[in-house]
């Protein structure tokens, strides 16, 4: 595999996020392409299980990305 070096200290936070978006939504896309290690699964039932107890919750992940945008400078 070719290492793919970009000059990551010139970019912004908006910019190196944009890079990560773009990376995620193209690998999300081929998803039978890899497996999630094991080790996953039980992590996702861990944070499920807080979830339904009352210990933790979560967010819709659009409002999320835009809570993040109005961090940015």
């Amino acid at each position: 595999m070719t290492c793919i070096e970009l000059p990551f200290v010139v970019l912004t936070v908006a910019q190196k996020l944009d890079l990560m978006e773009r990376l995620w939504t193209d690998l999300s896309a081929s998803q039978d392409a890899f497996d999630s290690p094991s080790w996953h699964g039980a992590v996702v039932e861990e944070r499920m299980k807080a979830v339904d107890e009352g210990q933790a919750a979560y967010g819709d992940w659009a409002q999320a990305k835009e809570r993040l945008r109005k961090q940015l400078p």
